[in-house]
């Protein structure tokens, strides 16, 4: 069965207007998640990278997976004030809400190569932050990865100049 068939999609939440993209029911299905694991291990295990870097929250179940086949270290990306060290933090704004996301100061070194993966992009407001974070730090970016893009929102206007890869998408639904 495809990825986009095993996600399920929740109108109005978590504020009116909002078609939320859960991706609980591709986690809970042990193929599911074991197919959108292994596409993404399948495209990067070739590829020079460092670390990876993934976005709070569901950004961590697949990029620490990525991180752990690939055999490479992981960096989580927090939402404000849950990192316990030294950080570097970047503002933004998404369909619902502003917020502030957090990074390790020391988490990456000057020309490490990075991949960074989160679940969904949409606005690009996160993926734009946690850009900003790696970039402070001296890393390069290899590739933007996600499960989910939602190309009516135009997150990719926020993160131009950079390649991005998407396992699907929900187009103007």
């Amino acid at each position: 069965m495809a990825i986009k068939e095993k996600i399920r999609t929740i109108p109005n939440w978590p504020i009116e207007g909002v078609m939320f993209r859960d991706i609980t029911t591709l986690i809970q299905d042990p193929e599911g998640l074991r197919e959108a694991c292994d596409l993404l291990y399948d495209r990067y295990k070739d590829m020079a990278i460092d670390k990876v870097v993934g976005i709070d929250a569901r950004g961590f179940i697949f990029g620490a997976v990525l991180a752990y086949k690939l055999n490479i270290g992981f960096i989580p990306v927090r939402k404000k004030g849950k990192l316990p060290h030294k950080t570097i933090e970047a503002p933004y704004s998404l369909e619902y809400g502003d917020s502030v996301v957090e990074m390790h100061e020391d988490a990456i070194q000057k020309g490490e190569k990075i991949l960074i993966v989160d679940d969904l992009i949409a606005t690009g407001g996160t993926i734009a932050a946690a850009v900003k974070l790696v970039e402070m730090l001296g890393g390069d970016i290899v590739e933007l990865a996600f499960i989910i893009e939602l190309p009516d929102l135009k997150g990719r206007d926020k993160i131009k100049g950079h390649k991005i890869f998407t396992l699907t998408e929900f187009e103007g639904e």
